[in-house]
């Protein structure tokens, strides 16, 4: 099975190191130090107190590749439309293409049955470049719980969770997706194959469409956002806004607004991504996990008040000096 890792980041390189050492012929995508280091050194992979280390093909330039069996895309969403000739430099007739990112897809709407059935969504996918070069029937859902980070170049340490949920746009138990998560469960993954990704897509969805944002304009941390008042309230108005969109399109939110809050109070001291970026100076992962649900609600005819409010607030925040 080849299978190509585009962007061999925290995510990708844990995904990329353990795949590699389960015996999948396996590339990996990435740039600077990181690739300077697993290009000279090999992929370092540090979790549970052991370390493993694997040598996989890496590379700044996806077209030397070939065709691959699967293209793994583990960049932030916003970075994706830029690159997507190159993805398509890794295509076969038959390669399958595995979004692991964050938010909203941009496959979305593909073979979503009812009246909205294949509409494109302009915030996360700009003039439609992914729906027409890479194609929706390439695209297989993956919503990604692990936690890890790069220690340094060439060094990924996994800190928690090994949960991939993987899921066609369809609902069908293809076989492609089956061997998918065949490949991810023998290297040491939980890789469920749902039939309805989309009902998972959004409860991820549902904590950072509102954490992430609210945590950026505040420097809060998940307890910090949870356990004041105030905080908790904007949150709580957020993913009730989220929650009438989402189940305008059909679907099942498997929790309460307040559990799913509490869920992420529990988590303590904890910086999100959105913060994360910010302190560091790179772009936030902004039309993917907020822009997208605006979006949403406005083709459904949901208002978002709140939504939009905190929206406004985060852009111009993300425009202003460091």
């Amino acid at each position: 099975m080849r299978i190509c890792v585009y962007g061999a980041g925290a995510v990708g390189g844990l995904l990329g190191a353990r795949l590699a050492q389960a015996g999948c012929d396996v590339s990996l995508v990435a740039r600077g130090a990181h690739l300077a280091a697993m290009q000279a050194n090999g992929l370092r992979l540090r979790a549970d107190g052991e370390e493993l280390l694997v040598h996989p093909r890496c590379t700044d330039r996806a077209a030397e590749l070939g065709p691959q069996d699967y293209v793994i895309v583990a960049l932030k969403a916003h970075s994706v439309p830029a690159v997507v000739d190159e993805l398509a430099s890794l295509f076969g007739p038959d390669t399958a293409v595995v979004t692991a990112v964050n938010g909203v897809p941009w496959w979305y709407f593909h073979a979503l049955e009812g009246p909205w059935r294949d509409h494109r969504l302009e915030s996360v996918d700009p003039g439609g470049r992914q729906w027409d070069v890479i194609g929706p029937r390439r695209a297989i859902g993956c919503v990604v719980y692990p936690a890890c980070e790069i220690a340094e170049p060439g060094l990924i340490v996994h800190h928690a969770n090994d949960k991939l949920t993987i899921g066609e746009p369809s609902g069908e138990r293809s076989e492609r997706a089956r061997a998918l998560c065949d490949a991810l469960i023998a290297a040491g993954f939980k890789a469920p194959l749902r039939p309805q990704i989309r009902n998972e897509i959004w409860t991820k969805l549902w904590g950072n469409l509102c954490f992430n944002p609210i945590s950026a304009l505040t420097l809060g941390t998940l307890e910090q956002i949870a356990g004041d008042p105030g905080t908790r309230g904007v949150a709580r108005a957020m993913m009730l806004e989220a929650q009438a969109v989402g189940e305008k399109l059909g679907v099942h939110f498997p929790i309460s607004v307040e559990q799913r809050i509490d869920a992420a109070q529990q988590l303590g001291a904890h910086k999100t991504s959105m913060l994360q970026d910010l302190e560091r100076g790179r772009p936030m992962e902004i039309d993917a996990l907020v822009t997208a649900v605006q979006e949403m609600g406005r083709l459904v005819a949901v208002p978002t008040p709140v939504l939009d409010t905190v929206l406004a607030l985060l852009r111009q925040r993300a425009q202003a000096p460091a």
